[in-house]
């Protein structure tokens, strides 16, 4: 089949007769290992499972009907290590399957790896660099290499772009699925948090954390998603002509001048269709509503990483202290090219405790207020997400001057958002995000659908330069 081929093309092909789950996973291999290890070197798989050396068993009447998946290395997968990118979990293999994977399972899934990501999902640093970690180094972007891949879900993100799955799991807290799905030129869904199982995902923060799909088309992501909530409707919303009020929110923009440019073009292209829009004021956050967003993070990082180490290693590990011990340990690996600064401060801060809650209440204020004033006469807001994809520099972190805050609201009320691929710009895809409000993923889907046919890109293949 064709590299690039989607997973609804793909799962009618297996049904047809026409392919089998073992050719599909094949293929996935053998690019794994000609692009991703070798040649190109992608580096956005931190593991292949054992599973995917025995016989791959078709299972047509299964929604995934046995397509190959990849995870990121923050889900636990018997068989995969769930480390977060991390040394320090390395030696605690993975005894249990997530939820999420039982349910992939379940859908006829072959989990054939794990990818890599920005470790304990760029939650340690302020230095962090996108796409690195100790176990799996650095992902490189499939449309020039040494950019950044995006994070944290760097690894799932570059592995859609570049062909090797046509669907992959990714998390979000902030940004880490719409920012590698804008930066690599595919489709990110972020659900409404507390709608994807959370149990075997290495935790930053209950109040924002979320498992998601990403794929190459708003209907595949749709079709994963679907099962991972263990929900109905999804995939039915990317084929609904249902008639949508979209607002375009104009502080939602970056500052780059030709992701911006790509932008005007969407609304102008919108506006010409059966579309409705309407020009949305809102006000961006101030820095104190940033400072509050990052330390309830870390207030519930404290807490709750602590109950999760327990768990994942029977007691040998149950604090974040002891994990900054570990990197202090093997700083020649760990701390090689950024320190853990964020991880001090949680220490710090403690848990639940302190200003915990007043910080907490502030900004759940200011985003609900925000995003309520933003859908009071439209279904769904857009706008601009991530500039073009910046140089990788290890050491310097990453290079966000040139994004908008798109991200910021839905992230603390736990709304859902999404990105799909909007252009290219200065050879590099930009991403275009949809925000809808809580608990409504169906809208969601049903935008981005409308507005992928819309643009009318397909799908894109990346350059691979060097």
């Amino acid at each position: 089949m064709d590299t690039y081929s989607s997973a609804k093309d793909q799962i009618s092909s297996l049904r047809k007769g026409a392919t089998t789950a073992q050719e599909i996973v094949d293929e996935s291999l053998d690019r794994i290992a000609k692009v991703d290890s070798n040649g190109y070197t992608l580096n956005s798989v931190l593991a292949l499972s054992p599973e995917v050396q025995l016989r791959t068993v078709n299972n047509p009447r299964l929604s995934l009907a046995g397509l190959p998946v990849l995870i990121k290395d923050n889900v636990e997968c018997v068989g995969l290590p769930g480390s977060a990118g991390s040394l320090a979990l390395l030696d605690y293999p993975v005894t249990t399957d997530s939820t999420i994977v039982k349910r992939l399972r379940s859908a006829g899934a072959h989990i054939i790896g794990a990818t890599n990501l920005s470790e304990w999902a760029n939650i340690r640093s302020t230095k962090s660099t996108s796409g690195w970690s100790g176990i799996g180094g650095l992902t490189a972007n499939p449309w020039i290499h040494e950019r950044s891949a995006g994070g944290s879900s760097s690894g799932s993100g570059a592995a859609i772009a570049a062909g090797l799955v046509s669907v992959a799991v990714g998390t979000e807290t902030d940004g880490s699925i719409i920012c590698p799905a804008s930066l690599n030129g595919c489709v990110g869904i972020k659900p409404t948090a507390g709608s994807v199982p959370r149990d075997g995902v290495l935790p930053i923060s209950a109040s924002q954390d979320s498992p998601g799909s990403m794929a190459r088309t708003v209907e595949d992501a749709a079709l994963l998603l679907e099962i991972m909530m263990a929900s109905v409707g999804l995939v039915d919303a990317a084929s609904s002509d249902r008639s949508l009020k979209i607002g375009v929110v104009r502080s939602w923009i970056t500052g780059h001048a030709g992701t911006d440019a790509l932008l005007e073009g969407v609304t102008s292209l919108l506006a010409k269709s059966s579309v409705s829009l309407l020009d949305i004021d809102l006000t961006p956050p101030d820095e104190e509503t940033g400072k509050d967003e990052y330390a309830v993070m870390l207030h519930e990082l404290f807490d709750d990483l602590a109950s999760h180490l327990r768990i994942r290693t029977h007691g040998k590990l149950t604090s974040l202290a002891e994990v900054i011990r570990f990197n202090k340990d093997h700083a020649a690996n760990e701390l090689q090219f950024f320190g853990q600064e964020l991880f001090e401060e949680a220490l710090t801060l403690g848990g639940r405790v302190g200003e915990y809650a007043n910080k907490r209440s502030r900004n759940l204020s200011w985003a609900a207020s925000t995003l309520e004033k933003g859908f009071e006469n439209v279904d769904v807001l857009i706008g601009a997400t991530y500039s073009p994809a910046w140089k990788s520099t290890l050491g310097e972190g990453d290079n966000y001057a040139h994004s908008s805050w798109i991200t910021m609201a839905p992230a603390i009320t736990g709304a859902p958002i999404g990105s799909i691929p909007m252009g290219i710009t200065e050879g590099m895809p930009v991403g275009l995000g949809v925000v809808a409000r809580r608990g409504d993923e169906v809208t969601l889907i049903t935008a981005m659908k409308q507005i992928e046919t819309i643009l009318s890109l397909g799908i894109l293949k990346p350059t691979f330069k060097k």
